[in-house]
């Protein structure tokens, strides 16, 4: 059972899991011809079902949020306001998402990083509030989602059998 707090918590930074399915969709669609959006959705969830995701989202989240109201210490704030691009504690945080599925996760979330398809661009430029580890922490739990796809995908091929 998806905790509704995780849920709720997203909602308030303007995510919607259906967002999140659109981008596991269009990673995934290419490779699996059969794919329909409620196998992403119930994908992401089970995903964000996990306990150490859920810790990872409300950790980064907590950040961002602390950030927005100036109560983080220096220079640590300064970094947050301007979204410093040698700051990759936000990306590491992630990666605690994408290593759920292994290394398809890892690989999928560097694309969603360089790319920012749909929401993950639109965090990545907001001007109202801080999102330096929101839009990382929606890749990697998208690379997650679809990385599990990937494995679970009954076509895919399996050498030595």
């Amino acid at each position: 059972m998806l905790p509704e707090w995780v849920v709720e918590t997203l909602r308030k930074r303007g995510i919607e899991l259906s967002m999140i399915g659109d981008i596991v969709y269009k990673l995934q669609k290419p490779y699996n011809a059969d794919l329909k959006m409620e196998d992403c959705m119930e994908s992401v969830k089970i995903v964000l079902g996990k306990r150490e995701v859920q810790y990872v989202l409300c950790t980064g989240i907590a950040l961002d949020e602390l950030a927005e109201k100036k109560l983080l210490p220096q220079p640590l704030q300064s970094i947050m306001d301007c979204d410093e691009s040698l700051y990759g504690v936000d990306e590491t945080l992630a990666l605690g998402i994408t290593n759920v599925y292994g290394m398809i996760g890892l690989t999928s979330f560097g694309y969603l990083d360089k790319v920012k398809p749909g929401i993950i661009g639109e965090l990545n430029n907001r001007k109202n509030g801080i999102h330096v580890f929101l839009d990382d922490l929606v890749a990697g739990l998208a690379a997650a989602a679809s990385a599990r796809i990937a494995h679970n995908d009954p076509k895919a091929k399996v050498y030595g059998e």
